[in-house]
């Protein structure tokens, strides 16, 4: 009798945001009520592949919906058994949830969360623990040099080349996730 080994499905993962934009009547310590908020943050894109496959995936607002954004990247973490991200565990997973909450969507099928920043923070003394800088002393290539905030601003007001250089910057993420990530798997 043969037995058969189940595959376990990994998936990479990234997002990108805006900012909280709001009313606000200083600059210097500034403490700002939430009835100074015009917008909350938002998923802007993500990008994501699963391990070991080639495809890169990513879709964001200016080529899709927001509901319908929100909803592809439900579905790909509703397959996942694992996802790897860098920080996700504050941030990425939590922001997300937030999303599907209010879009109405349910909660993912649980997964397994392996947040390389954490392994990094946990076994690796590296003088930075952000992803570029581990990536690059590793020897396995760095994220995609950008203009800065602009690039985030350029996009929220749908200017295609921003959108451009927004999907190679979060296309490589993932790229330098998974490489990062079999670095550090032994």
């Amino acid at each position: 009798m043969t037995t058969r080994r189940a595959t376990i499905k990994i998936l990479l993962l990234d997002i990108e945001t805006s900012p909280i934009s709001g009313y606000f009547w200083s600059l210097w310590n500034v403490n700002i009520n939430t009835n100074n908020i015009i917008d909350s943050s938002k998923v802007l894109c993500w990008a994501a592949k699963w391990l070991g496959d080639k495809k890169l995936m990513f879709d964001s607002t200016y080529a899709s919906s927001e509901s319908d954004m929100i909803k592809r990247i439900h579905s790909l973490l509703d397959e996942a058994d694992a996802v790897v991200h860098w920080n996700g565990q504050k941030f990425d997973i939590p922001v997300l949830n937030k999303e599907f909450l209010l879009h109405g969507l349910p909660p993912p099928a649980p997964f397994k969360q392996i947040d390389l920043l954490r392994t990094s923070r946990r076994q690796f003394k590296f003088p930075s623990h952000k992803l570029d800088y581990v990536a690059k002393s590793l020897g396995l290539g760095q994220k995609v040099k950008h203009r800065g905030f602009e690039l985030w601003v350029d996009c929220m007001a749908n200017n295609s080349s921003a959108w451009k250089e927004m999907e190679k910057y979060n296309k490589q993420d993932v790229v330098l996730l998974e490489k990062v990530y079999h670095r550090m798997l032994p």
